[in-house]
Order: structure tokens, then sequence, then C-alpha cells
């Protein structure tokens, strides 16, 4: 299983970015179903920290300090979510990675497979100058 992060870059306070997370299965796997996804960022000297989180019914969690910003969701296509980033503040500049808790594909041919893995994209970065 692979995740692969885009949509970072500069912007400055004020703007808005949306970031997307493609999953993807090798060996020509069809992904049916993913599991909680989440996005996380860590910023220069911090720690990694959850910054939203979608099961896979819909319900969502947010940190705080982003709730009413930032708003995850599920993209049509069953293996993409999406960080919409509005009102951007400097302390928002970090890299955000891609996460998935577990899901489900079928290889070619049919054969399912569930996972319960986590897997982590390699980050995009976004930088909000002031």
């Amino acid at each position: 299983v692979q995740l692969v992060e885009s949509g970072g870059g500069l912007v400055q306070a004020g703007g808005s970015l949306r970031l997307s997370c493609v999953v993807s299965v090798s060996a020509s796997g069809n992904i049916f179903r993913l599991d909680t996804m989440a996005w996380y960022r860590q910023a220069p000297g911090k720690q990694r920290e959850l910054v939203a989180s979608i099961t896979d019914v819909g319900s969502t969690k947010y940190l705080d300090s982003v709730k009413g910003r930032f708003t995850i969701s599920r993209g049509n296509a069953k293996n993409t979510v999406y960080l919409q980033m509005n009102s951007l503040v400097p302390e928002d500049t970090a890299v955000y990675y891609c996460n998935n808790k577990g899901g489900s594909y079928y290889l070619p041919g049919g054969t399912p497979v569930v996972y319960g893995t986590e897997y982590w994209g390699k980050g995009t970065l976004v930088t909000v100058s002031s």
C-alpha cells in the first residue's frame, strides 16, 4: 500500500491550500475500502501531531487549533482523501503526512486482502508566510 500526498506549497497568511492523498496498491490491486484516514503534521523541532482524521463512515476529528479552518474529506474515488486548509497562519507551517490505518483491496483475479497495518506517505511541505 502506497500513499502519495500532493498540494503543499508556499502561501501567505490568510490563504488556502488543498492537500490530496492518493492510496494505491502494488501488484495492480484495487482498493475496496479504506479504514480511518488521517493527516498528521510535523513542524521543525516539534513532534508529529494529528491534524484531522476521518473514519470509513465519515466521522471526523480535528486538532483544536485547526477546527473551523480545516476540513478533511474523502473523494468520490475510494482511494482519495483531502485536507482543505483555509485561513492559514504561520503556525500551520509543517510537513503534512497522510496516514492510513487499514483497509482492504482486491488482487487481480479477485482475491481479497484485508490489512491492518498502518501506512504513511512521505509528506508534503506547507509553508505559510506572515
